[in-house]
């Protein structure tokens, strides 16, 4: 029964879209093939004049809004990338980050004291209307017993229910789309929508965001490129997360980027590096840096807000990608090239050699130009081609990471259209690579590698107790003396440390 309303619910959102002139817009007749343009032309004729009121983004604004949260997310990534789809469209999906229709204020402290089994007046002086609304919750400001200003995020009531069903959609279409298009399945579109699906799912619970957000400010605090607020633990509950107020402008207020003092180029690189150094660094970061979750000061500082998606990348994903980045810098696409063959990017089945000079094509039309004469469309177009003549695969577990990416070099643009993205990382990336590849760092890792040797081999060598009398056996020799070689290994790695 789940599949037919699911089937009916993806029935629906195209019925929308194609209302909305959404689906295939008018201002893009020119770039259809003329099956496309015939059908365009045919699914106008059902949408009313009133439906397609309005610009491209204008109208896609107003479809996601109504088609749920997930589709609201694609909207406010849309959002970040002017440079790719042009400044109107970006402008008009815009209020899609934190200008959605709020629910009343009597609901919002309802869901409060229901989730923190207290009334609102016993943990606040007061508790304000709305301030901002997106796809999940809204924010409310509030003043605690002590006099400090917090933010009080409350989950949407019945937003659970609407992220399930959006769920049932994604997986549909996705189950559907990598059936019948035998291109997409190097995209896997059933990996990418249950990747998504899960990080929806994880921010339904907001005290999984506290613990997000906490973690995050204790990282960011070791480099100062960017700052989170201080949870308010005792505000904190399933349904509801109370922060210290955010500082500053929200960068989706037009008047952030004119605040007197402030520094554009040093804002854009702040952020570029803080992104890197929380994921090369520390292994965690902020997966959804759009405007609507940063808060800028002059001269160039930023608070973010919002730790519902946390990303997380293992060592081997943290040193692929400080390495490729590094080559990039370095241009020595050779070596960029291996490390996709090593990270297992790029199918054994290909030349190592073609797929650098594939990548040289593209880093060396872009290395040292400023943003403004970049056009990242044209880039995103080779890569993807690149992508598909080599036969890469999207890499679920990396989905985050990429999206991040792709966010937080939009906004950094649109901070300043000038912004040089490999300037900015070059001094992160490059304080990870001489801290990473020295001796004293490789030494340790081989020292921990063998102590981790030298614990499976003690369990391999140990008797289990039995109650059962067996023949006594002399201990296997093999096994001695691979317990030897890795005492040697280590006894080398610590002498490497202390010279």
């Amino acid at each position: 029964m789940g599949g037919v309303a699911a089937f009916g619910r993806l029935i629906g959102a195209g019925w929308r879209l194609a209302r909305n002139d959404a689906l295939l817009p008018r201002e893009l007749d020119g770039l259809y093939p003329p099956g496309v343009r015939t059908l365009a032309n045919a699914l106008r004729l059902l949408a009313g004049s009133e439906a397609r009121r309005g610009r491209a983004g204008e109208r896609l604004a107003r479809s996601l809004e109504h088609l749920g949260p997930v589709a609201i997310k694609l909207g406010q990534l849309l959002s970040t990338r002017a440079d790719i789809f042009g400044l109107e469209f970006a402008q008009d999906l815009s209020r899609l980050k934190d200008q959605l229709a709020p629910f009343p204020l009597e609901m919002a402290r309802r869901e409060v004291e229901l989730a923190l089994g207290q009334p609102v007046e016993r943990l606040f002086s007061d508790f304000g209307p709305p301030v901002a609304a997106a796809s999940l919750a809204q924010a409310h400001p509030a003043w605690l017993k002590d006099g400090r200003k917090v933010a009080v995020k409350v989950l949407r009531p019945g937003i659970a229910r609407r992220v399930a069903q959006d769920a049932e959609v994604l997986t549909l279409a996705a189950r559907w789309v990598e059936g019948w298009s035998v291109a997409s399945r190097r995209l896997e579109p059933k990996a990418l929508a249950a990747t998504v699906i899960q990080a929806t799912l994880l921010e339904l619970d907001l005290r999984l965001e506290a613990a997000g957000c906490d973690e995050l400010a204790e990282v960011m605090a070791r480099d100062g490129y960017m700052s989170a607020p201080k949870v308010i633990w005792e505000g904190v509950g399933k349904r509801v997360l109370t922060l210290e107020w955010a500082s500053g402008v929200a960068l989706s207020d037009p008047a952030a980027l004119e605040l007197p003092g402030l520094d554009r180029k040093a804002l854009a690189n702040n952020l570029i590096r803080a992104f890197l150094s929380q994921a090369l660094d520390h292994g965690v970061f902020h997966a959804d840096p759009h405007e609507g979750n940063l808060f800028v000061q002059a001269p160039a500082q930023i608070m973010a807000v919002d730790f519902g998606i946390i990303g997380r990348l293992g060592a081997p994903e943290r040193r692929y990608l400080a390495e490729i980045l590094w080559g990039f810098l370095e241009r020595d696409y050779d070596r960029v090239a291996r490390v996709h063959f090593d990270a297992g990017y790029v199918p054994r089945t290909q030349n190592v050699a073609g797929f650098a000079q594939a990548l040289r094509a593209v880093g060396e039309a872009v290395f040292g130009r400023p943003a403004s004469q970049v056009p990242m469309s044209r880039v995103l177009l080779q890569l993807f081609e690149i992508t598909a003549l080599f036969e890469m695969r999207l890499r679920p577990e990396l989905v985050l990471l990429q999206k991040t990416m792709m966010t937080v070099e939009g906004v950094a643009r649109r901070i300043d259209p000038e912004h040089d993205i490999w300037a900015a990382a070059d001094p992160v990336v490059r304080r990870w690579m001489l801290r990473e590849l020295s001796p004293a760092t490789q030494a340790k890792r081989f020292a921990d590698e063998a102590l981790a040797a030298l614990r499976n081999l003690a369990r391999l060598i140990e008797t289990p107790p039995s109650t059962t009398v067996v023949e006594a056996r002399e201990p296997n020799p093999g096994l001695w003396f691979a317990l030897g070689a890795a005492v040697a290994g280590l006894a080398f790695a610590l002498a490497a440390l202390v010279r």
